[in-house]
């Protein structure tokens, strides 16, 4: 059976999926999809808190589907600006459970994961699927995984 590593950008699947489908990422019918027929070794979904009581709803369905939730503070600059990256975090993630996994599925747009995913391909010669919404993920990203599968309608809320 093959052996599966999971990591999801939470902020960038969810805004990129409002921007395009104006609803929300289903992930039960993520892990339906990926599941079948693998052993899911590592499920990591990382996002930001806040401390609302619908986050901690959202975050307490991840952990109930099978997620490990990471979460960061979420950090507001004078300037109105906000931050709360999880590339690092994601990366050494990853680069932990690659030797181990048949296959890492990474669900995010950001093109800073190119050199990550090129990385583990040719280092621990493990299969990469990238997950992202078409139109908005970095072409680099799709370029450099083995496995590119766009979220569209199977993968969404709602529609």
């Amino acid at each position: 059976m093959e052996k599966v590593a999971i990591f999801v950008d939470v902020q960038n699947i969810y805004y990129t999926v409002k921007e395009k489908y104006h609803c929300n990422f289903d992930y039960n019918a993520f892990w339906a999809e990926v599941s079948q027929g693998r052993e899911i070794i590592a499920a990591y979904a990382y996002a930001i808190h806040k401390g609302d009581e619908k986050q901690r709803q959202f975050q307490n369905i991840l952990r109930g589907i099978g997620f490990e939730v990471k979460l960061k503070p979420f950090i507001q600059r004078c300037d109105g600006s906000a931050k709360g990256d999880w590339d690092v975090g994601i990366t050494i993630d990853i680069l932990e459970h690659a030797p181990d996994a048949d296959r890492i599925i990474l669900l995010s747009g950001d093109g800073d994961f190119d050199l990550l995913v090129d990385k583990v391909q040719t280092k621990y010669n493990t299969t990469v699927e990238v997950y992202g919404v078409p139109g908005l993920t970095a072409t680099s990203l799709i370029n450099t995984a083995q496995h590119y599968r766009e979220i569209e309608n199977t993968l969404l809320l709602g529609r």
